[in-house]
């Protein structure tokens, strides 16, 4: 029968339910083209006004995961589970760093593929690409042989990987379709279950720096991801947590690599940090069947710090994806480092009492160390670091932040926004939950 994608996008426009074999036939001609620009636009505005069934969720996920390659594992023979964790992104969040390694010393296997970032979130890949010679984008040979030998592989997205989702993202992206929660759904998951996981963990954040604008509307995308990972057959949950504050006290691409090396280290492993990532580590080695409850994961989790296998692993992963072998030993030797350091003083001292923190990641991005467009290239060295958190003293001797810039007048306009950013007051706020909630993902 002749395939037609405008009675497709007739039926959704009308408000009626597509079957499975009409969605893949869509997304499957998203990817071979036979489906237009305009077509496909249309379709992203029906599904924006009309929104989607559960099945039809899971349909449009897996018809664009099976768009392109699914890997697979079952030929290595590997004796632990596939997991992997996602992230909607945010200021500071350098989980994806240490987290890979921990569950990878604690018997799972992560073949973790990651994005960059537009706009004021950074992104994983960028931070990795700030380490000299690592490979963001190796042969599958050079991928598949350090997930096996190593254990994990954080790595960029390759072109024969989900294409009708590259595709139809970028049209959303210039047709304000981007904001449906049902093809943001798919979006993610499409990529992550391409790359064939048993179980997958999501770190869906929630507040003024975090991808949705609401609450609301980031605990509908937790659920929604939930369900219809669980639905695709892909064990997996969200936790919501919070982004009213940078997760780290650095937000900037070597800034961050330098955080997670101290973290893995033992060297510091701030509070707000340490909680998100040992608590997505949980419920990712109880989704992957390596632990039964909470207590033994979270006692694994720390026994792969203290015995400093994490930490070897991650040396590891990057010695062989081209990077330093001695990257976790001498940081500073390899990491660049920016030309200008300012610390930022508050105008009164007191307590900080609240942040701005798209904000803060948008002074990342002025300081050229996130990118406002995908052709702009960045500085691996700029941003901030030691960010006050929320509820810290801060005074003429205790600044908010320090700014590494490479010239004098960014440094000077990232101090003045920095100081709009982060409020300052005379009452100590209490302290507030990182992890707001955790979603499993089944029906109401």
């Amino acid at each position: 029968m002749t395939f037609l994608p405008q009675e497709i996008i007739r039926k959704k426009r009308d408000r009626l339910t597509l079957t499975n074999d009409e969605i893949r036939q869509f997304a499957f001609g998203i990817a071979d083209g036979s489906v237009t620009d305009g077509q496909v636009a249309a379709f992203g505005m029906a599904v924006l006004f009309n929104g989607m069934t559960l099945d039809e969720r899971i349909s449009l996920t897996l018809a664009m995961r099976d768009s392109g390659d699914v890997l697979d594992w079952s030929d290595l023979d590997l004796p632990g589970p596939i997991l992997d964790k996602h992230s909607t992104g945010g200021v500071g969040d350098t989980v994806s760093l240490m987290l890979g390694p921990m569950i990878a010393a604690c018997g799972g296997f992560v073949p973790m593929i990651s994005g960059r970032r537009l706009g004021h979130t950074g992104g994983t890949l960028d931070k990795f690409e700030s380490i000299p010679g690592y490979n963001s984008r190796p042969s599958n040979k050079v991928f598949r042989e350090t997930v096996r030998s190593v254990g994990v592989a954080i790595i960029g997205q390759t072109n024969r990987l989900t294409p009708a989702d590259r595709r139809f993202y970028a049209i959303r992206d210039v047709t304000a379709t981007v904001e449906s929660i049902d093809l943001i759904t798919a979006s993610i998951l499409a990529k992550k279950l391409a790359a064939g996981l048993d179980a997958l963990v999501m770190d869906v954040k929630s507040g003024n720096g975090a991808f949705m604008p609401t609450p609301e509307s980031s605990r509908e995308l937790a659920e929604c991801i939930a369900r219809v990972a669980n639905g695709a057959g892909t064990r997996t949950s969200s936790l919501l947590t919070d982004m009213n504050q940078s997760l780290a006290p650095s937000a900037g691409n070597a800034l961050e690599v330098q955080v997670a090396i101290d973290y893995l280290t033992g060297k510091d492993r701030p509070e707000r940090l340490d909680r998100v990532v040992r608590a997505l580590g949980s419920e990712l080695l109880i989704l992957g069947r390596l632990a039964s409850t909470v207590e033994q994961a979270e006692k694994k989790l720390a026994t792969a710090l203290t015995s400093g296998k994490a930490a070897e692993i991650f040396g590891r992963m990057v010695a062989a994806l081209g990077g330093p072998t001695d990257l976790v030993e001498n940081p500073t030797r390899h990491l660049p480092q920016a030309r200008i350091v300012h610390p930022v003083y508050p105008e009164v001292g007191g307590f900080v009492t609240g942040m701005n923190t798209r904000e803060v990641g948008l002074i990342v991005l002025r300081l050229g160390g996130t990118r406002p467009n995908a052709i702009v290239s960045i500085d691996h060295s700029v941003g901030l670091s030691r960010i006050a958190r929320i509820g810290d003293a801060v005074g003429p001797d205790r600044p908010v932040a320090l700014i590494h810039a490479s010239n004098e007048d960014d440094a000077a306009g990232a101090a003045a926004a920095l100081r709009t950013a982060i409020a300052v007051g005379p009452d100590q706020p209490p302290d507030s939950a990182v992890v707001i909630d955790r979603i499993t993902g089944a029906q109401p």
